[in-house]
């Protein structure tokens, strides 16, 4: 399938408005904190030296403003940018649903934007598509299968992974606190524009699980939402392993003691970062070119009339 030229500027500047609204935030916080190095370390976890000024945004704003740029960029120049469109709508209209429950106007009119705009992205990609109309035009090649295969594994477990840390952490929570977790508040404390950690895990592991079923089918629509998913989990949990790893290094200046290692929580962490790192490198290469399609066969010769007519 590919997507119709109207569809493809529409969604070019759906997804550049889409990335333009968290890149606002993170300007408006790079002037609250006062330099790109403070916040890095805010988006980490950081917070320690950061008390006086909290920052509104999470490392989840630059990613989804990178993904929203990409995919303009990609409905610019191909024909075939329906997958990324869709798989970018998806993704942001599942992780600021929860800013519709969110304190504050600002945040609440930010999420209500990028909802509309999520939405207008699966809108354009499903009313925009059409079937090649010349019997040569390319269509967008498939995955090559070792690679495709080794991705949806990694995908597959990362998404266990995911679920099984947030139900061990539900498990030792209080009941408020976990449900909190999945909707926000005051137990779970967090930027203005930042997703309930529950509900983050919860929407990765299924986009974790979505590529995984696509790498494994060697689906056409397999490459966007892999690389999507993959850098999402690397991000993730490499910002997670930062923040525990100067939680423990530094941990004589803020603690009388060091606190305890949660081994399971860097492992999940480190864990996502490999297999992150991994899928985008498995799926950023080449696709497997489609096979040449069969030659006809010349076709046959009526066999003589019988009886033979005078003359024959």
């Amino acid at each position: 399938m590919t997507v119709t030229r109207p569809a493809r500027l529409t969604g070019a500047a759906l997804a550049a408005v889409l990335a333009l609204v968290p890149f606002v935030w993170i300007l408006c916080d790079l002037a609250a904190l006062g330099s790109p190095g403070d916040l890095l370390r805010y988006w980490a976890g950081d917070r320690f030296r950061l008390t006086r000024v909290r920052a509104s945004t999470t490392l989840l704003d630059p990613l989804l403003c990178l993904a929203a740029a990409v995919t303009a960029l990609a409905a610019l120049r191909s024909r075939h940018a329906a997958a990324a469109l869709a798989a970018t709508g998806a993704v942001t209209l599942a992780v600021r649903l929860p800013g519709l429950w969110t304190h504050g106007t600002g945040p609440l009119v930010t999420a209500l934007t990028e909802l509309a705009l999520a939405a207008g992205l699966l809108v354009t990609a499903l009313a925009g598509r059409r079937p090649p109309t010349e019997p040569d035009e390319r269509t967008p090649t498939r995955p090559r299968t070792g690679p495709a295969v080794t991705a949806g594994v990694l995908l597959a477990v990362a998404a266990l992974v995911l679920l099984a840390r947030e139900a061990e952490l539900a498990g030792r929570a209080a009941p408020g606190t976990a449900v909190d977790r999945f909707t926000g508040g005051r137990s779970v404390p967090g930027a203005a524009l930042g997703v309930p950690p529950g509900w983050l895990a919860a929407v990765l592991a299924g986009l974790c699980l979505a590529a995984a079923v696509s790498a494994f089918a060697t689906a056409r629509h397999t490459r966007p939402l892999g690389l999507l998913a993959g850098g999402l989990l690397c991000a993730t949990g490499l910002a997670e392993t930062v923040r525990t790893a100067r939680l423990h290094l530094h941990h004589d200046v803020w603690y009388v003691t060091a606190p305890q290692l949660d081994r399971p929580g860097l492992a999940a962490a480190l864990y996502g970062v490999l297999a992150g790192a991994a899928v985008l490198a498995l799926l950023a290469g080449r696709g497997a070119p489609d096979a040449a399609p069969a030659p006809k066969a010349p076709a046959a010769t009526p066999p003589p009339p019988y009886p033979r007519p005078p003359g024959w």
